[in-house]
């Protein structure tokens, strides 16, 4: 049974969320930049930590991806330091005045942006994650409390450890980020239901995960981070520069949630364009799930070392998170999209194409975060969007949609000024 209040954290979190929204920018960017420099400065403390957990890790059988992910290394901690300090340079979204509007009475409207107030922030084997959501509330005036995995325990420890050194220095309230430092799983669905505290959860995770908060919690939830991506190749395509995109997607990074899963082969260009897709991808290791028609052209190609094998029943709506790609071809651009409607998560789509007339219509209909025409998935990303970080990528529709950055955290208030103005 854990002994973590999660009551007074909620109320901890809401007195500092408040003291948050009247801090400067100035004070908010010095924090920023002291999580950076701290990450360098203890980074043989936070990557002994880190290895206790990957040992763990390790010793329980889980998979590569999962290591992946959990895995810190001297240039993450760079990276991730150079986030933080690219969060601090950017502009601060709290107290922007947008939509000024005099009205024939002469009342002066505006809307106002101001912090969401206090963040839960659930999700797993990311130690990264910890820092990009901390950065990003406190830029945002946002409190939050964070219930990383298990698996990443001692990692977030430390890392919170930075953090809270960081925010004492700049007379930041400690519980502007909490983390519950405990596995018992209850205290998810306690956090669920801090309605009095928490203003919005995210969750970051699988689709267990993602049901888990939609069907259990009180307080209004955004899902995303889930990525079943397609591209859609046309008998137009650029074939050599598709190819090089198609590696890239699938290639760079296979672990996280903006890579390639599912390539859509128009039946014009499969025969000539997909033995050149698997010579480019098996020097890389990747093994190809393929529907009747592509497996028979791949079989054809005759390409050494080539793992291909008949993709089975439900596996277009696997995100693989290695280096496994399904394809399957398709009749028209119709199909296609009709295809990414019945087994994409709406996060990252695209089209390789010469076509301006399929280009355009692909979209313009296709209903995902992010689509792309020639371009890599991977670019669905807080950082390469210029948002410096992200807290997550959504999918849904309400408040926000995509990659999550500092405005995405904030919402409005209408201001009017008058003079003495009355009613009639």
């Amino acid at each position: 049974m854990s002994t973590i209040d999660l009551t007074s954290m909620g109320l901890r979190a809401k007195q500092a969320a408040r003291s948050l929204a009247r801090a400067t920018t100035e004070q908010k960017n010095l924090a920023l930049l002291g999580i950076a420099d701290g990450l360098s400065r203890c980074q043989d403390d936070l990557l002994k930590a880190n290895a206790e957990d990957v040992a763990i890790a390790v010793a329980h059988n889980v998979a590569p991806y999962f290591v992946d992910r959990l895995t810190l290394t001297p240039i993450r901690l760079h990276q991730i330091a150079a986030d933080t300090r690219d969060v601090a340079s950017l502009p601060d979204p709290v107290g922007e005045q947008f939509d000024h509007n005099v009205l024939p009475n002469g009342l002066r409207l505006h809307k106002r942006r101001v912090p969401l107030g206090v963040l839960g922030v659930i999700y797993e084997a990311r130690p990264n994650v910890t820092i990009d959501i901390a950065t990003l509330a406190v830029k945002s005036g946002n409190a939050v409390i964070l219930r990383g995995g298990s698996e990443t325990i001692n990692s977030n420890r430390a890392l919170v450890g930075v953090i809270h050194e960081a925010l004492r220095a700049t007379g930041l309230p400690e519980p502007s980020v909490q983390l519950i430092d405990s596995p018992d799983r209850a205290l998810i669905n306690e956090l669920l239901r801090l309605h009095d505290y928490v203003d919005l959860i995210i969750p970051r995770g699988g689709a267990a995960l993602h049901k888990l908060c939609r069907e259990n919690s009180n307080i209004p939830v955004i899902t995303g981070g889930m990525g079943i991506n397609h591209y859609y190749v046309d008998a137009t395509v650029d074939q050599a520069k598709a190819v090089e995109v198609i590696y890239n997607a699938k290639v760079q990074r296979p672990t996280v949630c903006n890579a390639l899963g599912t390539l859509l082969l128009q039946r014009e260009v499969v025969a000539e364009f997909l033995p050149k897709v698997i010579e480019r991808l098996t020097q890389a290791g990747v093994k190809f799930k393929c529907d009747e028609r592509s497996y028979v052209i791949a079989q054809q190609s005759n390409i050494p070392q080539a793992k291909v094998e008949h993709i089975q029943d439900g596996e277009y709506d696997i995100e693989w998170l290695s280096l496994i790609l399904s394809v399957k071809v398709v009749d028209s651009i119709v199909e296609a999209m009709a295809h990414i409607e019945a087994h994409g998560t709406g996060h990252s789509d695209g089209i390789l194409s010469q076509d301006p007339v399929h280009i355009a219509r692909f979209l313009n209909e296709v209903d995902s975060a992010a689509v792309y025409a020639n371009a890599s998935t991977r670019f669905t990303d807080g950082g390469q969007f210029g948002l410096g970080a992200e807290v997550a990528v959504s999918t849904q529709r309400v408040h926000a949609r995509g990659p999550m950055g500092l405005r995405e955290l904030t919402t409005y208030k209408w201001v009017a000024e008058g003079d003495g103005h009355v009613r009639s």
